[in-house]
């Protein structure tokens, strides 16, 4: 399809991330500046309030937290971004959202940790906090893209997510794709899929708002348009009040887990290359997937077959293209800017059926295409 000059964009991941939220509905954002996010929240304060919005500087990451909830309780399609540490002082509140089934977005540009850490460094050291930085048994989707028209499509898709699963999303970013520039074609707004989240069909005193209907996901009413109903941070029943009943105790917390797992097939996204007839695989995300694509080339330049599985979903894990691959290759070859995440949920879902090794760099500096072709040839030299 061709397009003007003026849908053609030069965009920092930021940038994109910003362009693909407001496209996609959102029209709340709570933040408190933090590197390498901040491009995010300076991009929402401009064209938030000319579309109609809100933008809020809180006091901290909590608070912003607690305000997107606050904001997709009352309709708004809500989003925050932030950095690791304050990644981590949103869990609590990410918990609660969880345990109401709230839809809303965090952004999550990786940097180095613990702690401060590097603040202007790339890392992936929060895939597992993504998954179970929060506590208790519980469900997530988290994407991660490793370009900017990625960032730009999978900040539609999170919003999505969000309201069609009535669940928070996870977009987890690095420094990397955060900062740098690529060409981002903006489609027009009738081009773009978008899904606001289910209403109730029945009057407000036969509205249950925790009861799901046949595909898993509860109508969500919103506050102020009639529908009054309660929300805690207690284990609840499906009229929203706490409950001590063993079995709605069961029910509640196999639901919010089983609605994501249920529908994993079309959470999960990635992307296959030169993997029909690999005997090795790469298994990579985010900006060390760009390295990743360019050793596919280098590998079988020189003859070895190797091919690249992409992950834009991290959580749900996909498991069953993961657990097809193993059958076929040799050699799955994890490379991360962390001492070692993904690789094992690779290792649990391969099971054995082919050799799982990582490459793991956490210096602040990206992993580089000549390391990881390296690390083939030591293999296949032993």
């Amino acid at each position: 399809m061709n397009k003007s000059l003026d849908n053609i964009k030069l965009l920092q991941g930021n940038e994109a991330c910003v362009q693909g939220a407001l496209l996609a509905g959102v029209r709340f954002f709570a933040g408190y500046p933090i590197t390498p996010s901040s491009e995010i929240a300076e991009g929402m304060a401009y064209y938030l309030p000319k579309l109609g919005g809100k933008f809020v500087q809180m006091e901290d990451e909590i608070a912003s937290m607690a305000a997107i909830i606050g904001a997709s309780i009352g309709g708004l399609k809500s989003l925050t971004a932030t950095s690791g540490p304050g990644f981590t002082l949103k869990q609590e509140n990410l918990g609660y959202a969880i345990i109401n089934e709230i839809p809303c977005v965090i952004v999550n540009a990786q940097r180095g940790g613990p702690s401060t850490g590097l603040p202007t460094k790339p890392a992936q050291g929060d895939m597992m906090q993504a998954r179970w930085g929060t506590h208790g048994d519980h469900s997530i989707i988290a994407l991660a893209p490793s370009t900017v028209d990625e960032v730009f499509w999978l900040t539609i898709k999170a919003v999505n997510f969000s309201e069609k699963y009535r669940t928070p999303v996870i977009l987890l970013l690095d420094e990397v794709i955060a900062h740098m520039r690529e060409k981002v074609i903006i489609p027009e707004p009738e081009e773009i899929e978008i899904i606001n989240r289910k209403k109730p069909t029945v009057p407000p005193e036969e509205y249950l708002p925790f009861k799901p209907d046949q595909d898993g996901i509860p109508p969500m009413a919103n506050f102020g348009e009639g529908y009054r109903y309660h929300f805690t941070g207690l284990i609840h029943n499906q009229k929203g009040f706490p409950t001590s009943n063993p079995q709605e105790i069961d029910w509640h917390l196999r639901h919010i887990y089983n609605k994501i797992k249920q529908n994993a097939k079309n959470i999960t996204l990635y992307q296959r290359h030169f993997l029909d007839d690999a005997k090795i695989a790469l298994i990579a995300y985010g900006s060390v997937a760009r390295a990743a694509e360019r050793v596919v080339k280098l590998a079988r330049e020189q003859g070895i077959k190797t091919g690249l599985l992409k992950l834009l979903t991290i959580w749900p894990f996909p498991e069953e293209e993961l657990s097809r691959l193993a059958n076929q290759v040799e050699l799955m070859l994890v490379p991360e800017m962390n001492l070692g995440q993904i690789v094992l949920e690779v290792e649990r879902v391969v099971r054995g059926k082919c050799q799982v090794i990582s490459y793991n760099r956490v210096d602040g500096e990206l992993i580089n295409p000549e390391e990881i072709l390296l690390k083939i040839q030591e293999e296949i030299e032993k």
